[in-house]
Formats: C-alpha cells, sequence, structure tokens
C-alpha cells in the first residue's frame, strides 16, 4: 500500500477516517459505494440545490441546530426521548440518520424510495405518551412536517452561514421545494416550498413549542456531556457553540443558552469547527493511502 510521506497530510486522513467512521458507521463503506457507485436515475439531478446543501460540511453544524431545535416541540422530544436511544445509542442514531438523508438525496430512485418506506414503517410502531398525558405517533403528519422544518431550517441556515457555495435566492428556494419531496414522502404535510413559506411554518409551530425537561435534558446532553472522549470534545465545543449561535433568538432563550458567549463567540467557533472538518474530510488522492 502506498503511504505519503508528509505527516500533516496522514494526520488529515487518518482525522477523515475518524469522522466518516462515527458519522457512517459500521455500514458507511458499503452505503458510500451503493449511494455513489449504483447506476440507474436520482431524485434529484446533479448540481441541484439539495445536493449542494446535503454535501456541505456545513451539514455537520446544522444537524446539531436542528436537534436542538426540534427537541422544543414536546411531542416530537417525547417520541425521542422514548424511542430514539439518542442517549444509549447516539452514534448509531446520527448514522442513521445520515445514512437516511445520504439516500434520499444522492442515491437511485429506487433506493432513496425503499429507504423512506422503511422509515416509515418504523415510524407505524414508535408511539406513546408524553410526559403531560397527551398521545403522540411519529407518523403523526403533524409532528412529520415540524421535524422536517426544523431540520430543512437548520441546514439552509448552517449552509447559508458556513458552506463553501451559498445559494442564491432562487436557490434557497430550490432546496425548499427539494427537500418538501423528502418530507411528503416521509407522510409530512402543508409543507413549505419556499423560504418565504418555511419562516411562515416555523412562526406557526412555536404556540406548541415549550423548552420541556426532557428538551433541556437533551439540550444539556448535546451540548455539555456529548458522547465524546476528553479530547474530542475540544474541537466539539466549537461546533456546538456554532449551532448554538445559529439558532434563532426565542429557541436560545427557551434551552436557557442565550448566553454573550453565544451570541459573540458563537460564530467564530462555529467557522473554526467546520473549517477543520472540512480539512479532515476532503477527498483524498488516490496514491494517498494510510496503513
Amino acid at each position: 500500500m502506498t503511504t505519503t510521506a508528509n505527516p500533516v497530510t496522514r494526520a488529515r486522513i487518518r482525522v477523515g477516517r475518524a469522522i466518516f467512521a462515527r458519522v457512517g458507521g459500521p455500514d458507511g463503506p458499503a452505503n458510500r459505494d451503493r449511494i455513489h457507485l449504483t447506476p440507474g436515475p436520482r431524485w434529484f439531478p446533479q448540481g441541484s440545490a439539495i445536493k449542494r446543501v446535503h454535501g456541505d460540511t456545513s451539514m455537520y453544524l446544522g444537524g446539531l441546530r436542528a436537534l436542538l431545535l426540534q427537541s422544543l416541540h414536546p411531542l416530537a422530544m417525547a417520541g425521542v426521548a422514548g424511542h430514539s436511544g439518542y442517549r444509549g445509542d447516539p452514534w448509531g442514531r446520527l448514522a442513521r440518520t445520515a445514512t437516511f438523508i445520504a439516500f434520499t438525496t444522492f442515491g437511485t430512485a429506487d433506493d432513496a424510495q425503499a429507504t423512506v418506506d422503511r422509515i416509515r414503517a418504523i415510524h407505524e410502531r414508535v408511539r406513546g405518551k408524553a410526559a403531560d398525558g397527551r398521545p403522540y405517533r411519529a407518523s403523526d403528519p403533524h409532528l412529520l412536517t415540524w421535524v422536517h422544518v426544523a431540520e430543512a431550517d437548520s441546514f439552509l441556515a448552517a449552509h447559508q452561514r458556513y458552506g463553501v457555495h451559498p445559494l442564491d435566492a432562487a436557490g434557497c428556494d430550490e432546496y425548499v421545494a427539494q427537500s418538501a419531496r423528502v418530507a411528503r414522502a416521509l407522510g409530512a404535510i402543508d409543507v413549505p416550498e419556499t423560504v418565504a413559506d418555511l419562516r411562515t411554518a416555523i412562526e406557526a409551530y412555536r404556540p406548541e413549542l415549550a423548552a420541556t425537561p426532557e428538551a433541556l435534558d437533551a439540550a444539556r446532553f448535546l451540548l455539555r456531556e456529548p458522547p465524546l472522549g476528553g479530547w474530542a470534545r475540544v474541537p466539539y465545543a466549537p461546533l456546538a457553540a456554532g449551532a448554538v449561535a445559529l439558532l434563532p433568538d426565542w429557541a436560545r432563550r427557551d434551552l436557557g443558552v442565550d448566553t454573550w458567549g453565544a451570541r459573540t463567540l458563537g460564530p467564530l467557533g462555529g467557522a473554526v469547527a467546520i473549517r477543520t472538518i472540512r480539512w479532515g474530510t476532503r477527498p483524498n488522492r488516490p496514491t494517498q493511502n494510510v496503513d
């Protein structure tokens, strides 16, 4: 196997492999090959807005923001707390989410539909009662729409702030419309198709949102108790700070994270984190293999 003599490049490759192993999970390499090497039509054309957004490193920060924002819906958070295993198996949950996004965005149309069908079957089995006694179902179209709008808003916000090539206004609307296709396939209803509609949808959900104990516990876990070893928490801290800074003001206040440091230093932390991840995960030349 060919090795490179450049220690910086070797370190970068190792960092990239470590990140991919965490995010992709044990099936990551096989899924990557299936997604990108299988011939056939895709849901979205090459160069489309959704591929630009979901293929950018800013998704790492956008995903964390989305989890924080989603937690503010008591019924959605009750389902996460009761069924997702985010505390017991956080990396498994991350890998499953990343795999879903990868297949529906970049995979063949058949694989994208099969992935959606599998998730819908899982949603049908997830149901229960929140702490206040209200019943919830993961397949509830209204809850699915909330999860979607929180994700779409977060991914787009992160891309526009930290992406290599931010979208113009038309591209942003294209992203919202393309992501809506996936949401509808999962069973969401009244899905926004433009950025203006996305903002209106989030405002419409605000009367339903609350910082429940489960939401506050999730925020504490994600921001202060991440499932990482001591050294790995160092680069994670600025990523978390950037995600918090990118939240709406009202969401930071509700979650109790609206600090001066988050507002002023968070954007810089996010930029540093994303640049570091981008450095570690950029494609390698074929000759730059490391034992």
